[in-house]
């Protein structure tokens, strides 16, 4: 990791208002929430932050401002702003928060901002999940480890997200104990009409019943692929059939 290019303020607290608001990015955030649903009770398990402009723009318009100088500073002001929408929504169940582990330089001291946060809008810190995006190239694994390691030994769950797209799949996760495990909705997509995707899931979730690894489905977008992959005995899905992401707010699931 080259840690020269980490934002020159990583070593420094922020505070919980400059962090919430991006002040010291340049460009202000907020965050839309996508719920992910236990379907045999149908109750929501967790809710997903999910990065968006201040008036709704998508995630891709936030992320073309963010570079190698204000990449740590992002994703604190990520963490906290999700935090604290989470607690003026109330939200009861786990709320998730994507990480970026290459802005993650020192994870004893880049969690404080998170911890704080947590604190100041009194928001249960143990209600708290991480999601590594296997998408993003961390070189270095074993400090991806040593994030995951601490961030578990701290209370948080670790998920690691859109499994079967990135660059380390089943090396990964061999690797290193994680809580959750999602699984990339390439995979999920027309699964009820490909045999391939089906061997696939299917003995991903044995696997994942074997190593106690919660299993989640995303990108369930019809009812078909929702069937199919309830038939592998997997029980948590997250997707446009169930809700889109809400900006500012929770969505409506009275229809689930």
């Amino acid at each position: 990791m080259d840690y020269e290019l980490l934002d020159e303020c990583a070593g420094k607290k922020l505070g919980c208002a400059e962090c919430a608001w991006g002040d010291s990015l340049g460009f202000k955030i907020d965050m839309a929430f996508q719920p992910i649903l236990q379907y045999s009770d149908h109750s929501v398990f967790a809710q997903e932050a999910l990065v968006r402009g201040i008036n709704n723009e998508p995630a891709g318009f936030v992320f073309d401002q963010v570079n190698a100088h204000n990449l740590y500073r992002f994703d604190q002001s990520c963490r906290v702003k999700a935090i604290q929408r989470a607690a003026e929504l109330d939200i009861q169940s786990y709320l998730s928060i994507n990480f970026m582990p290459n802005a993650v330089y020192r994870p004893e001291l880049c969690i404080r901002t998170t911890l704080a946060a947590a604190e100041h809008y009194q928001f249960p810190a143990e209600r708290i999940i991480f999601e590594i995006t296997e998408g993003e190239k961390v070189p270095d694994h074993e400090h991806l480890r040593n994030i995951v390691s601490q961030y578990r030994d701290l209370g948080f769950k670790v998920a690691l997200d859109d499994f079967g797209a990135g660059y380390s799949g089943l090396n990964l996760l061999a690797d290193m104990t994680v809580d959750i495990l999602k699984l990339d909705m390439a995979l999920i997509r027309d699964i009820h009409e490909c045999d391939t995707r089906q061997a696939i899931v299917r003995n991903m979730a044995h696997m994942c019943r074997d190593l106690g690894i919660t299993l989640i489905a995303e990108g369930i977008e019809c009812e078909e692929e929702l069937l199919c992959l309830q038939s592998f005995g997997i029980d948590l899905f997250q997707g446009y059939y169930f809700a889109k992401p809400s900006f500012r707010s929770l969505a409506n699931l009275e229809s689930c």
